[in-house]
This record gives C-alpha cells, sequence and structure tokens, in this order.
C-alpha cells in the first residue's frame, strides 16, 4: 500500500513558481544560474515550473523573505496560473514558511530547496540505510516546519516535498518524532559499524580504493557501468543515484582495483544533508584515489568543479591523488581555459562514458597514478615460511610464482609498506665495494 501510495504521489505534476532573491552576495546573474539549477531539481521531482518570481534587496525579509509587496505579487500570480507548490532557492525558517502560505492560501504550498533536495532523495533511496538516512533527514529538518494552516500534519497527502520513506510516520503524533529519530540514529550507528567492520576488511586486503566523485549528473553511474557491467541506474537526472556502489575493476597491468559510484554533489548542499550522509560520504574520505567526474559539456563546469572541490575539502578528503575526467565530450566542451587547480596532463582525461571514447587512456592514468611508488620484487620465501606468500596475495600483485625444492620465488609488484613487511625474504641490496663501515 505504501509503495502505491509513493507511485501516486510521482504522477502528480505540481504547477510550480521558483522564488530567487538577489542580494548583496549574489548578482542577479548568479541567481538566475541557480534558479536553472533549481528547475532541474523541480523537474527530477516530477514538478512543472511555471513561472519565475526574482527580488532585489540587500538583505530577505525575516517575516516572508521576498518583502510584503513581492508576497503580494507571488500570491495574484499563484491565483492567475493555479499555482499549487512554490520553491524558493533558499532556506527558508518555520515563520517563513507560515507567514508566506498564510498570505498566499490554503491550495499553495511552500517549500525550500532543502526540502526538494529531501524530496528527490526520498524518490531514489533504494537500500535499507538509504532510506533510513532520508528518514532521519526529513525528520530532522522538515518537522519544524510542518506548521500553520491548521492542518497539522495532513500536508503530507502527496505532491513534492511531501513524500518520503518516513511518511506515515510523520503523519502520527508529534510527540513521537523524537523518539523515532533517536531510534533511526541507533538503527544508522548500528549499520555505520557494520560498514566500517567491511572497510577494515577491505583496508586489510590491500586492494586500492579509488571513488568516483563529482558534480550531479556528471556520469558518474554511466562510467561506472561502462567499467564493470555494474547495472546500477543512470539517467539524465540530478541525484539518480543516491545510494554507492562499489564494483571491482581489473587494470591493464592485472592488479584488480575497487571502484565506488558515491552520491553526487550540489551548490548550497544543506549542512544537515551532508551530516546525515555522512557514513555515505566517507567513501570518498577513506578511497585512495579520487577521480573526480565533471561534466565538460555544461558551460558552469568550472563552478561545478569547485563546488566538488570545496565540499571534498569540507569532508576531509583532501590530500589524496587525484585524476580530474571531463566526461560527456561527444555532446561538445565548454571552453576550458583554466581548469580548477591547473592538474598536469597525466592528471587529465578527456572522456564520454556512454560512448567509451577516451576511457581506455583514462584507465592507463588511472593505473600510473595507483602504480606510483610500487617497484617489481623477487622474494625467496622458505616453505617453512608459506604464510608469507599469501600476504602477497592480500596486499600486492603477484606477477608470477615458481615452487622449488627448499623456498618459493615470488615475483610480486609492492609499495613500501609491504616491501618493509616483506623486506626479510627480499634480495640484499647492492653494497658499493669501496663504502666504509
Amino acid at each position: 500500500m505504501e509503495n502505491d501510495a509513493r507511485e501516486i504521489n510521482r504522477k502528480i505534476t505540481d504547477r510550480t513558481v521558483l522564488v530567487g532573491v538577489v542580494t548583496q552576495k549574489e548578482s542577479l546573474e548568479e541567481i538566475e544560474k541557480s534558479l536553472d539549477e533549481l528547475e532541474g531539481l523541480l523537474q527530477t521531482a516530477g514538478g512543472e515550473c511555471v513561472a519565475r518570481l526574482t527580488q532585489s534587496r540587500e538583505a530577505p525579509d525575516v517575516r516572508t523573505v521576498i518583502g510584503s509587496g513581492k508576497v503580494n505579487e507571488l500570491a495574484y500570480l499563484c491565483a492567475c496560473q493555479e499555482i499549487t507548490l512554490v520553491v524558493f532557492d533558499m532556506e527558508l525558517s518555520p515563520s517563513q514558511i507560515r507567514n508566506v502560505e498564510d498570505a498566499l492560501g490554503d491550495k499553495v504550498r511552500v517549500i525550500d530547496r532543502s526540502m526538494l533536495i529531501l524530496d528527490i532523495f526520498a524518490l531514489h533511496a533504494v537500500t535499507g540505510e538509504g532510506k533510513l538516512q532520508v528518514e532521519l533527514a526529513q525528520l530532522k529538518y522538515t518537522a519544524p516546519r510542518l506548521i500553520g494552516k491548521g492542518t497539522e500534519l495532513s500536508r503530507l497527502g502527496g505532491g513534492i516535498g511531501t513524500r518520503g520513506p518516513g511518511e506515515s510516520k510523520l503523519e502520527t503524533d508529534r510527540r513521537h518524532l523524537q523518539r523515532r529519530i533517536q531510534a533511526l540514529e541507533a538503527q544508522i550507528a548500528e549499520m555505520d559499524k557494520n560498514r566500517k567492520t567491511m572497510r577494515a576488511a577491505r583496508d586489510r586486503s590491500g586492494i586500492a580504493e579509488v571513488a568516483i566523485v563529482g558534480y550531479t549528473n556528471a556520469g558518474k553511474s554511466t562510467l561506472l557501468n561502462y567499467l564493470t557491467d555494474a547495472g546500477i541506474l543512470a539517467e539524465d537526472k540530478l541525484f539518480a543515484t543516491l545510494d554507492p556502489t562499489t564494483r571491482k575493476f581489473e587494470l591493464p597491468c592485472g592488479e584488480t582495483i575497487l571502484l565506488t559510484d558515491t552520491v553526487g554533489f550540489i551548490k548550497k548542499l544543506p549542512h544537515h544533508l551532508i551530516r546525515a550522509f555522512r557514513s555515505t560520504l566517507e567513501e570518498a574520505c577513506n578511497a585512495d584515489v579520487l577521480l573526480i567526474l565533471t561534466d565538460a559539456s555544461d558551460p558552469e563546469f568550472k563552478d561545478q568543479l569547485e563546488v566538488t572541490e570545496q565540499l571534498l575539502s569540507d569532508l576531509g578528503a583532501t590530500g589524496k591523488p587525484i585524476l580530474y575526467v571531463f566526461n560527456k565530450c561527444d555532446k561538445g566542451m565548454a571552453e576550458l581555459g583554466r581548469v580548477g587547480r591547473e592538474a598536469p596532463d597525466e592528471r587529465m582525461a578527456f572522456i564520454s562514458a556512454r560512448t567509451g571514447q577516451g576511457v581506455d587512456l583514462m584507465v592507463e592514468k588511472l593505473e600510473k597514478i595507483i602504480t606510483e611508488g610500487k617497484r617489481s620484487v623477487e622474494f625467496t620465501i622458505p616453505n617453512s615460511d608459506a604464510g608469507a606468500l599469501n600476504t602477497l596475495y592480500r596486499l600486492a600483485t603477484v606477477e608470477s610464482v615458481d615452487y622449488g625444492y627448499d623456498s618459493i620465488k615470488v615475483v610480486a609488484l609492492v609499495d613500501n609498506k609491504v616491501y618493509g613487511m616483506m623486506k626479510k625474504y627480499a634480495p640484499a641490496p647492492d653494497v658499493d665495494e669501496d663504502e666504509e663501515y
């Protein structure tokens, strides 16, 4: 029944007005670009943008954001165009939502950018953890804003900004919300503990981990599907992928790595969403290499790259080797000019994940980054220490094995850490005869 209700909700098309405020911090051009992105989010959620409204103010109005005169203009527009939803391109306080809704009438709902993103997350959450994270974020952010109109929680009946895995819970008594939040936090903490256990096992395996990160709709899922036949959803929509997916991939040199598709980034990503999905985003923090994917055909790709790098910095995922990959080159490329932090050519690749153009060269560059600092060493392991061979299989790339009468000769590609562990089985370094001791 719950799934049927959600399917019905998805078919509801809200006639929507998008509202932006031009302040001293952002120009009209910047607001228009932000509204373009907001319209893309709205379309992903299943809504229809009928009109846009912008207001220039030194600072947002405390009561109604856009001021009483502009609110009257918005009310007239809603009445004439049969508007059912108004989306503000900023976070609104509970009182601001109530004041604007009171002015617009009972037939119009008011939500903000964060509530719209939460709605899309609710649509795309697939795994149990993803659904719990969405519900927790909805309860923490949306519950204080479910006020006004004397309808209590009944406004969750349908439409954008009202659906989600936890909506049936929201329709119960408000007094139980805090208990539900505590229960969700406990469940997520337990899942996070299991995730850390699995991550520790992956770390012990010695397999290099590569996180595919980037702006939403840059093509991360398409790239993972192309490389590994992962079979995950890849649509030309914002936040089509919410739950991380990890797959093994074998490099041309024979070394196996782990590729992880992560949730996309976006401008004005609310901090409470970052906190709610921190366990998911930690895939980027714990990766050995970051593959930052950017839509090269998007005129705003430079700003999107800056947003990605800033969010990675906020997450503490800096200081790792990075491969900058510019995707969708088959659609044409925007003027690159100076890209991000002027990465060298060997750290940049231009591809089309849809057609496969340039992917082989990208893989070569990724392989070079992963194998940097590694060397091929021949180890002689006595048969009595044969267990050391398992260590090499776990932590290095074994190139050849020769079983002898009293020892095993193994050639493996190792980094400094593994070499230090296996040093006693390696040949002594060459010593200059003239060197004094």
